[in-house]
């Protein structure tokens, strides 16, 4: 069965230092701009995605919300690639990749990183072995 949700998205104050963090980051896990709505009419966005836009920055929702999201990785080496990518463009280590221990309550074989994007956004890579 396919994921249930269509697409997401948070709010960022800044939207060329947020792009250039999502442009890296999630580039490393396959996912690219597939649409920018225009800037100036307060609704301005990147959408990120294959073929459409499933995870969205934008200035039209408010900035510091602090929200979490998973992307799924294809490897590990996608996951490491991630967190790699995500510290280079700005963002700060909040979980260096690796497997997270199944009593903190996470599954067996949950392989993930986590960086915070530069508005605190606590952003996850995980590849979740079988």
């Amino acid at each position: 069965m396919a994921s249930m949700i269509d697409h997401t998205g948070i709010g960022v104050a800044d939207m060329a230092r947020s792009a250039a963090f999502y442009d890296a980051a999630l580039g490393a896990l396959g996912l690219h701009r597939v649409m920018q709505l225009p800037e100036g009419e307060g609704s301005d966005g990147i959408g990120y995605g294959r073929a459409h836009p499933v995870f969205w920055i934008d200035r039209f929702h408010p900035p510091g919300v602090k929200q979490h999201t998973a992307f799924a990785a294809g490897s590990r080496a996608q996951v490491d690639a991630f967190h790699a990518a995500g510290l280079r463009a700005g963002g700060t280590d909040n979980g260096p990749p690796g497997l997270r221990d199944p009593a903190m309550g996470y599954p067996p074989g949950y392989y993930a990183a986590f960086v915070l994007d530069p508005d605190g956004n606590n952003m996850e890579a995980v590849f979740r072995e079988r």
